[in-house]
Order: structure tokens, then C-alpha cells, then sequence
């Protein structure tokens, strides 16, 4: 019985220590994310997308006209590249590993709008891959990516993801794209939407941010693809 008491004490005591020994590894990996990094990206990318999303100066910066906001835009991202692409040397690609997610997704954000530095681009684009093969990263941003290397150094897009819009019905449209045919297979295999179901949000969102305008010219939504039907692409 007295042994039977003990052997269940050590087992017990065996039992707290894996629970201690896991309890203490959960913690080290959380300590791992890099949180000054983290809170950095966070700004960064809450400061890149007033920027990005906006063609015309929101109500914050309603005093400047169209030609200071665009050089003020293109004063943020030039500023954002300087140090991501410090932090690019320090640490390579930020993945999942380092910053979480959503810090990962912000850097690639900064990377993504350094449209003045297509080599930045491109040498992030490369270490990106790495992560990429490593699930450390997120394989549709890397796609988005791609395309976007592909067109600052003028070569034709792979997935379709960048895009331009017919300015009188606000419908989005692919710019150049490689192999129109086969681009829902290979943006399928990064886990991206069909192309014209992407062209459809692209379109709505772009019609809701410029929404005043279109009004104006009697435009009242943009023109939709039917999801059967696949666009083109503008191959000039």
C-alpha cells in the first residue's frame, strides 16, 4: 500500500513537472515575438494605408491640394522603405515567428507600397520565399508581391493582382498579365479567389472610396464581371 502511495506521488510530481516544462515553453514562445517590432509595424502600417488607400486627400489633410498630398504620400512610403529594408537586413523577411501575423502582413504591407525601390522590392521578395516554404509566412501576400515585382521591372504579372480601373464605369481590370487562361490555377495554388470574383471586390471597394465622383458623371455602382466570365487582362 505504502508503495503503491508512492508511486503515485512521483507520478504526480512527474506529471506537474511536463506541465511546468510546457507551461515554460508556451511562455518562451511567446517572449520570442519581437514586441517593440510588432507595435512598430502596427504604426507603420496604420500610417501606410491613409496613404494607400486614399487618391485623393482625406478630410485630415483636406488643406493640402492633390500635388502636396501626393508627394506627402510618397514621402511616407519612401521613409517606411528606409527602415524596413533595415530591418530586412536584420532580421530577413519578418514571418509569423517573429511578429505574429499581423505584425508579418504589416511588414510585407511596407514592402509591398516601396514601389520607388523595385531592388528592395524584389531582394525582400527572395527572402520572402524562404518563409514562404517555411509556413512562416503568408503565401497569397507573397503572390500579390510577385506581381508587383514583376511590373515595377517591367515584366508581365502572374496572379492578377494588380490592377487598374476603367475611370468611366469603375470596373477593375488586370494590368499586364502573363498567360490570362491558366491565372485561377496558379492563383488557386496560393490560395487566392478566382480572378473575377477579386476584380468584383476590387471594383466595389474602389467605387465606395470615390463614390462622390462617380455620382457626379451618373454612375451610380461599377460594372461587375459575371463570375463565369474571365477578364483579359491588359496585355500592351
Amino acid at each position: 500500500m505504502r508503495k503503491t502511495f508512492q508511486m503515485l506521488i512521483l507520478g504526480l510530481l512527474m506529471m506537474g513537472c511536463k506541465e511546468r516544462v510546457s507551461d515554460q515553453k508556451e511562455s518562451e514562445k511567446k517572449v520570442q515575438f519581437n514586441q517593440g517590432l510588432v507595435q512598430e509595424l502596427q504604426e507603420m502600417a496604420q500610417i501606410d494605408q491613409l496613404a494607400a488607400s486614399n487618391a485623393f486627400p482625406p478630410e485630415k489633410y483636406s488643406q493640402l491640394s492633390q500635388e502636396e498630398w501626393e508627394a506627402y504620400k510618397d514621402s511616407i512610403f519612401r521613409h517606411h522603405q528606409k527602415r524596413a529594408e533595415k530591418m530586412l537586413d536584420k532580421y530577413g523577411f519578418i514571418g509569423y515567428d517573429l511578429a505574429g501575423k499581423e505584425g508579418s502582413r504589416n511588414f510585407w504591407l511596407i514592402v509591398q507600397h516601396s514601389d520607388h525601390n523595385p531592388d528592395f522590392q524584389n531582394e525582400a521578395l527572395e527572402k520572402m520565399e524562404i518563409e514562404v516554404k517555411k509556413e512562416n509566412a503568408e503565401p497569397s501576400s507573397f503572390g500579390l508581391l510577385v506581381d508587383r515585382v514583376k511590373l515595377n521591372t517591367g515584366e508581365k504579372q502572374i496572379y492578377g493582382t494588380q490592377v487598374a480601373y476603367d475611370t468611366v464605369t469603375g470596373q477593375a481590370y488586370p494590368r499586364k498579365l502573363a498567360d490570362s487562361a491558366n491565372v485561377n490555377q496558379r492563383r488557386k495554388s496560393l490560395g487566392l479567389e478566382p480572378l473575377e470574383i477579386y476584380l468584383n471586390r476590387m471594383s466595389e471597394m474602389h467605387f465606395e472610396m470615390n463614390k462622390k465622383r462617380y455620382i457626379k458623371k451618373g454612375i451610380t455602382e461599377p460594372k461587375l464581371y459575371k463570375v463565369s466570365e474571365m477578364p483579359a487582362g491588359n496585355n500592351i
